[in-house]
């Protein structure tokens, strides 16, 4: 079974239209949570529920912002705030932060005896901090699908991941970088122009940014 793991897509839907035209060969979808946090988040929404796919709550969808009431349905806001914390597919746990809370911080420095009291055992697939990692702790593998709209990988695309036979492989797919800048230009988002300016034309690097997640 081959499973695209769409994570953190924070209201971009220029890196999800990308995303989704680049996992046509797979058997089903998850997304990780927080499709709201963004530009456009109503955008996202829409179109995250017209493909055949799973959904897990992040937190995102637990606390919207003021920004995504106004702009997101009451409708969907509740199917969204609904959402389980996990879904199960080939013996893999799909959740946002942790199976039972959506905020706990895991990164590439986390230590691992906190790995092991957060997750236990098996193949869980985690995203919430932006980075991708895949780390072996005996019975325990924790992975980080990356983020879609908001990636802390030093290179601007859209991360994600797709586990075949639950077997992870990273994926980066390119979008249209000057479209985006363009529109969130005009979408009157308060935090736009820091946003373009620290992930679209410039990359935040992952080891800076799990280095601040830690510290936080």
């Amino acid at each position: 079974m081959k499973v695209a793991a769409l994570y953190d897509v924070h209201g971009m839907p220029w890196t999800l239209e990308a995303a989704l035209a680049d996992v046509d060969d797979a058997d089903e979808i998850v997304f990780g949570g927080d499709l709201l946090g963004g530009p456009y988040p109503e955008r996202v929404v829409e179109l995250a529920r017209s493909v055949d796919a799973r959904f897990v709550r992040g937190n995102s969808e637990r606390e919207p912002s003021e920004r995504d009431r106004e702009r997101v349905p009451a409708e969907q806001l509740a199917w969204l705030a609904g959402l389980p914390l996990t879904e199960s597919l080939d013996e893999v746990l799909y959740c946002h932060a942790a199976p039972g809370d959506d905020l706990p911080i895991t990164t590439i420095f986390t230590p691992d005896e906190t790995l092991l009291e957060r997750f236990g055992s098996g193949t869980v697939v985690i995203g919430h901090t932006h980075h991708q990692f895949d780390r072996r702790l005996g019975d325990l593998r924790v992975v980080n699908a990356g983020s879609l709209g908001m990636p802390y990988e030093g290179e601007v695309a859209a991360f994600w991941a797709l586990l075949v036979d639950g077997e992870p492989q990273f994926r980066s797919t390119p979008f249209d970088v000057e479209r985006a800048i363009r529109e969130i230009e005009a979408s009157g988002w308060p935090t736009g122009p820091e946003f373009v300016a620290e992930n679209l034309r410039s990359a935040v690097r992952r080891e800076e940014a799990a280095a601040q997640l830690e510290g936080a």
